[in-house]
């Protein structure tokens, strides 16, 4: 069943005085989805965020909230008249209000407060604890607080900048999943801005990655993993090393692992130099195959061992081998290649005759924290 739009950006331009932080901006919401702003600091997904709220002025484009324009150049509709709601990293908590107070903030003047807040408090499990103040409250209980606090004026959309930014490991990944069910259990639409990229695959329905200002694709974490549209998506969400190939038919590619066939095809000349992503799932354990790597680290994971590989011309690989197949650094092992969708871009500034698919070199994009 699909839901209705409710938040547009349309070319948006944004930034600070005149200074562009965030150009040319397309991304959509559907009504009851939560979407992820993803990227480095300094990237523009907190800009976007408080022009979304209403903070920061629009220098080209539009914002359209369930319809009606609330930001373009020359207008910017108040944040409180935007029935947008926040969650801050320092989650903003009054101290010197109870849980319940703090919650019951927003909704002072309706008529059923207390059942309102009863409701919210049992809602992210802090039942007994309304009469407490934020400073007797653990970090994650406070940001649950905060959390209560945002929904309860029924907003249309929720706003959560890094929320989970000053928890711990553990915690952050319990309270992720935890938020999710909280939004999806009241149907509130929601974005998140975060660095994280777990905890924006734990949270969201669709993820936008942005790199300097721009957002290089807005889709589901399953799309932006197994069919990224530029190389910045596709070395940032995951990992991955990039092998030089050459195409040999829309659907094949040669390279020192052999001959890889994809279910796709891709549309430039037979020959072109590209580069192939491999990730750790498409190189599999194979006892007897041909093809050997050499390990050159490994960690172990537990229900799996993520190995990494050195290809004999130096090429570096990285791979999941089943925990149970224990083998020390040095060792040569058998692997194989088995990645149905194979991800090419073409190679920069280069054609095909001047790259000896063996003397390949290799370059490591590393996953960015």
């Amino acid at each position: 069943m699909s839901h209705p739009l409710l938040l547009n950006l349309r070319n948006l331009a944004c930034g600070y005085q005149d200074q562009r932080v965030v150009q040319n901006l397309n991304l959509h919401l559907n009504a009851g989805d939560i979407g992820c702003l993803l990227g480095s600091s300094g990237c523009g997904k907190t800009t976007t965020l408080r022009a979304i709220a209403g903070f920061e002025p629009v220098h080209e484009g539009e914002i359209t909230l369930a319809g009606e324009t609330i930001s373009r150049a020359g207008f910017t509709l108040a944040p409180e008249k935007r029935r947008i709601g926040m969650v801050f990293q320092d989650y903003a908590l009054f101290p010197h209000l109870s849980v319940a107070e703090n919650i019951a903030f927003g909704i002072r003047k309706h008529p059923q407060k207390d059942r309102v807040t009863e409701e919210l408090l049992e809602l992210v499990n802090l039942k007994n604890l309304g009469k407490r103040f934020p400073h007797e409250l653990s970090g994650g209980q406070q940001q649950r607080v905060a959390l209560a606090r945002a929904l309860a004026p029924e907003p249309q959309l929720l706003l959560l900048d890094e929320p989970f930014s000053n928890l711990d490991g553990e915690l952050r990944r319990k309270l992720s999943h935890e938020v999710r069910d909280i939004l999806k259990a009241r149907g509130t639409s929601a974005i998140l801005v975060t660095h994280d990229q777990e905890e924006a695959f734990a949270v969201s329905d669709h993820v936008g990655v942005f790199k300097e200002g721009r957002l290089e694709q807005w889709d589901t974490p399953y799309n932006l993993y197994h069919e990224p549209l530029t190389p910045y998506v596709a070395s940032f969400i995951g990992q991955g090393y990039f092998i030089r190939g050459q195409l040999s038919s829309p659907e094949s590619v040669l390279t020192e692992l052999g001959e890889l066939r994809g279910n796709r095809a891709y549309t430039w000349p037979t020959g072109s130099a590209v580069d192939v992503l491999l990730r750790p799932d498409d190189i599999v354990y194979a006892p007897d195959s041909g093809l050997k790597a050499r390990i050159v680290g490994k960690s172990f994971q537990g229900a799996s061992t993520l190995y990494r590989l050195q290809m004999p011309t130096g090429a570096q690989l990285e791979s999941i081998f089943p925990s149970h197949a224990d083998h020390q650094v040095g060792a040569e092992v058998g692997i194989r290649v088995e990645a149905e969708h194979l991800v090419l871009f073409q190679a920069s500034g280069s054609t095909a005759a001047q790259i000896p698919v063996v003397e390949s070199g290799v370059r490591r994009y590393s996953t960015a924290s």
